[in-house]
């Protein structure tokens, strides 16, 4: 589930798809439905009004692992469970709605105006109650001191993205402590991606701090909700009513969160242990969702996909783009998506573009350049001269060959069941398949991050800023570009993009980008997550969330 926008794309372990279903307690199924069929700028939570939400109550939510780092802007806090955790701790200054439009976040300011465009300058005035839990008021430092920081100034703070903060000249005092003046020395046009999260001054002064400060640990915060406590050995994470919040008191009194292996969500939730789950492309969770006493199936488009991303640092088997294309024609990803959840969503497609997903209003297919085509494949493979030995044997070149590392994390069901799909289609064009499993605490920090694999398959959850957010995975300087493949041309279109303030102009420039990467193939989009959750009936204002942000505070039960 996508919880707040943010400036990176939050990594997932891969996921997949389900469909809609419908009713409480057993519901039954309702049609199933694909991406591009869903009502845009809607989410399925059951929403209630506050003063009908009782008070008290534990929110019970699984999480696949505990994050590794509770600091989102550092390179190893891009966990989507992460973001799941913070939100409820952390300052934002924007909220996104269903529309996958953004709003000033009114807990923490009065308001946030683009005060001049000759220099670009935004002005940020600050609640004056809004303060962090150990007394200190937020203040203007606050966002100086995370700008210095993310800017890349300091190669000491292992930021995950500069986006947006490289371009900012200045962070000023405006007219008292409670507003800040933010300049831009170049125009940034997705300027309402910053500053959500914000960290405390004292996180971004001393690069320990920020580096590993916020492991197992978070040591100030400011929102609806406190941590109470973390507990490595019982993998919980319990957070609690915050009695310093300032704005509308939250309706639960904890949100528990505790990570769950996925074969075990539907026990878990029959048997009261936990509120929800995603469904996924597992035709048993969703199945027994519709029987559950007690449960429904909420849904709504949302920006997730899973994907193989692709290795190309210099050496590297897949550092040429032909041969990019050839293994990326090599994969049906038609069949891979009705494999995984055909019998759920019949209509399913691939996704077709990098920037824009289904259901968005900008979602154009440029994925033609590598249709699969085995014919076509075998005949690159053949000029690029990876011989065939025979059907069903090895390609080779110049006595080495052609096998790739393919990453996964391991006791994954959903992944496995990917790898298996690719491993044969890419078998029978000749290019072998070497399947490393990963545990899941070293997948990311052992091998994701440091670019260690020829091929890996995980989720992406996307954000409200399609340029600002895929620009940190597929430029030459982006901290999230995992497999180490740009172009000169991708760097030149990204920034003429984030400095384009016209959205038209900015969509077609995203649109120029989305044609370039499916000829460079840094990553092969596979399909698009539905967005569907089990849900227990009795919670609102909580589910499929789409676009939207969890507003935590309004979180509860009725009846």
């Amino acid at each position: 589930m996508r919880i707040r926008s943010t400036t990176v794309l939050a990594l997932v372990t891969a996921f997949a798809l389900t469909a809609c279903g419908g009713g409480a307690g057993g519901g039954g199924g309702a049609p199933v439905v694909a991406p591009d069929e869903l009502q845009q700028g809607q989410n399925d939570i059951n929403p209630v009004p506050r003063d009908q939400v009782r008070d008290g109550g534990d929110l019970r939510w699984p999480l696949d692992q505990l994050p590794d780092n509770f600091n989102r802007n550092h390179i190893d806090g891009t966990l989507e469970v992460n973001s799941e955790v913070v939100s409820a701790l952390l300052p934002f200054s924007h909220r996104t709605l269903p529309d996958a439009t953004v709003e000033v976040d009114s807990d923490y300011f009065t308001s946030i105006e683009l005060t001049s465009t000759e220099p670009q300058t935004v002005t940020y005035t600050i609640r004056p109650e809004a303060t962090w839990d150990d007394g200190t008021p937020i203040t203007w430092r606050d966002l100086q001191a995370q700008w210095q920081v993310m800017n890349g100034s300091d190669p000491a703070f292992q930021v995950s993205s500069t986006t947006g903060y490289e371009g900012i000249a200045s962070v000023e005092r405006g007219v008292d402590d409670k507003q800040a003046v933010v300049t831009f020395a170049r125009v940034f046009s997705e300027w309402r991606s910053l500053f959500s999260p914000i960290y405390p001054v004292a996180t971004n002064t001393d690069p320990d701090t920020f580096n590993r400060g916020w492991i197992n640990a978070v040591p100030n915060s400011a929102g609806p909700f406190r941590l109470e406590g973390i507990d490595t050995t019982a993998q919980t994470i319990t957070l609690v009513r915050n009695e310093k919040w300032w704005g509308e008191p939250a309706k639960l009194d904890r949100i528990i969160f505790r990570v769950v292996e996925r074969a075990a969500l539907a026990d878990a939730l029959a048997n009261g242990e936990i509120d929800w789950y995603a469904i996924g492309s597992d035709i048993n969770l969703f199945t027994r969702a519709q029987t559950i006493p007690g449960v429904e199936i909420r849904q709504a488009v949302e920006p997730r996909h899973n994907h193989i991303t692709f290795g190309g640092a210099p050496g590297a088997p897949l550092s040429d783009p032909a041969l990019r294309r050839a293994v990326a024609q090599s994969i049906d990803r038609q069949a891979i998506a009705r494999a995984m959840v055909g019998q759920i969503v019949p209509e399913i497609t691939p996704l077709g573009n990098y920037l824009y997903v289904q259901g968005s209003k900008n979602h154009v297919d440029h994925s033609q350049v590598v249709a699969h085509d085995p014919a076509a494949a075998a005949a690159e493979l053949d000029r690029l001269g990876w011989a065939s030995p025979g059907e069903g044997q090895i390609r080779t070149k110049d006595g080495n060959p052609l096998t790739l590392r393919l990453v996964t994390d391991a006791g994954n069901p959903i992944t496995e069941r990917i790898v298996a799909l690719i491993r044969d289609q890419l078998g029978a064009a000749g290019i072998g398949v070497e399947v490393v499993q990963a545990a899941a605490s070293d997948f990311f920090d052992e091998y994701v991050t440091p670019g260690n694999f020829d091929m890996v398959t995980f989720g992406w959850a996307g954000t409200a800023f399609p340029v600002t957010s895929t620009r940190n995975i597929y430029t030459s300087t982006g901290e999230q570009n995992y497999g180490k493949i740009s172009t000169p041309e991708i760097d030149a279109l990204y920034d003429q993009a984030i400095r384009e303030l016209d959205d038209a102009r900015r969509v077609e420039l995203g649109q120029q980008i989305d044609q370039l990467l499916w000829e460079e193939v840094p990553q092969l989009p596979l399909y698009q997550s539905t967005g569907a959750y089990a849900v227990r009936s009795t919670l609102a204002n909580f589910g499929a969330q789409g676009f939207a942000d969890v507003d935590y505070a309004d979180v509860g039960f009725v009846g």
